[in-house]
């Protein structure tokens, strides 16, 4: 098996306050950064570490990951982390209609193999994919699913693998500090932070955060894809197509990273009114990314960062 692509950061910590340590591995098809404090050393390693049992859990790559035997057998023994994650997916699922939908899996891990052997399917294979997350049956101890149904848990499994690993900083006693995955950042204290252009060049936004405790997500349409960025792979389950309204959706608030994570897969992969409607009913700020580089921003943005202003900042709609 190939290698699982590697996702460069869509969120950069712009600067690590003194007396800070940082470490960054390869973890979870990507790259992982702890800060924490010098003397936290001990800490950052248990943070890995408790990520690295999220990845064993949600992996659709790893053979003997949860996911991954579930994907093969379709009925499996689960641990309490794979059980916490598919009720969160649940949730999901409810809360924005069916567009989160981890059964999106049988397209993007089935048809297009994002990260494996990528190819482009055939409009009718796209239409005989078989979706549904009502399929999916699970309780604590087992979980199971019919024949033809592939779960891809990578709409927020990063999110999640991020809230545990400041779950186990924090009960490790570190109270400053940040983890970033890929398009997932989550800050104890204030952070300096940047959304990334996807056309390359400055970043489009350089911020502050205001939070005590706070999460970012990123989901972008730029990084991932087959061929050309028309076949990305963020697949609106329904129609199992590409969504090509926005380039990229970002979500900044306290909710779980999971929440945060799952939020931005669901908006990125709605039609634009629905997304705006779904967006406007979550307790987060916003920013999203369109075609040509426009801007679009929650009008609650300043309640949850210090945006300074720019003359070179993009054009925004209204």
């Amino acid at each position: 098996m190939k290698t699982p692509f590697i996702l460069l950061p869509l969120l950069a910590a712009l600067c690590a306050p003194a007396q800070m340590l940082e470490r960054t591995r390869v973890m979870m098809g990507t790259f992982a950064t702890i800060q924490a404090p010098a003397d936290k050393a001990a800490c950052i390693e248990a943070a890995f570490a408790r990520m690295q049992q999220v990845e064993k859990a949600l992996s659709s790559y790893d053979p003997d990951a949860d996911i991954a035997r579930l994907n093969r057998t379709h009925d499996t023994a689960i641990s309490p982390d794979t059980f916490e994650a598919l009720r969160r997916a649940s949730r999901y699922y409810a809360r924005s209609g069916g567009y989160f939908d981890i059964t999106v899996g049988s397209v993007t891990r089935g048809l297009y193999r994002f990260g494996e052997a990528e190819r482009l399917p055939g409009d009718d294979e796209l239409r005989a994919a078989q979706t549904g997350f009502a399929s999916v049956e699970f309780n604590a101890a087992r979980a199971r699913t019919p024949e033809g149904i592939t779960l891809d848990l990578g709409g927020f499994g990063k999110g999640f693998g991020v809230d545990k690993a400041i779950e186990r900083l924090k009960q490790c006693g570190v109270t400053r500090g940040s983890v970033a995955l890929s398009g997932d950042i989550r800050c104890l204290g204030s952070c300096d932070l940047a959304i990334e252009n996807p056309a390359g060049g400055a970043p489009l936004l350089r911020f502050r955060t205001r939070m005590r405790e706070g999460g970012i997500s990123t989901s972008g349409t730029y990084r991932r894809y087959v061929k050309d960025e028309t076949h990305h792979h963020l697949i609106d389950p329904k129609t199992k197509t590409p969504e090509t309204g926005f380039v990229s959706v970002t979500l900044i608030g306290t909710a779980d990273s999971s929440d945060l994570d799952a939020w931005t897969t669901a908006a990125a992969v709605m039609p634009e009114e629905k997304a705006l409607a779904f967006l406007r009913s979550l307790p987060v700020a916003w920013v999203l990314v369109y075609p040509g580089g426009t801007l679009k921003k929650s009008p609650n943005l300043p309640e949850f960062i210090a945006l300074p202003q720019s003359p070179e900042a993009p054009s925004e709609k209204p």
